[in-house]
């Protein structure tokens, strides 16, 4: 079963609203959606930057690409433009 874009916002949008979820800014790991989400940068153009051997906040397990939210951070406050 594949989600579309809106239902995935609609289900993070529903997991920030819990009160038992961890806020995406306490988060180590961030995946793709929520990396999205947090930044407001799109989840084509993470996984674009990402998909760079040498890229130093990504996080693979297994097939799956997580984010790492601090790195993120740091790469996002020394850029430019994206």
């Amino acid at each position: 079963m594949t989600l579309t874009n809106n239902e995935v916002m609609e289900q993070l949008m529903t997991a920030l609203r819990n009160d038992d979820s961890v806020p995406l800014w306490q988060k180590s790991n961030l995946t793709l959606d929520e990396a999205a989400v947090y930044s407001g940068i799109g989840k084509n153009r993470i996984r674009q930057l990402s998909d760079d051997e040498n890229c130093e906040f990504v996080l693979w397990v297994g097939t799956k690409r997580l984010i790492k939210r601090k790195q993120f951070d740091e790469f996002i406050s020394k850029q430019y433009s994206i």
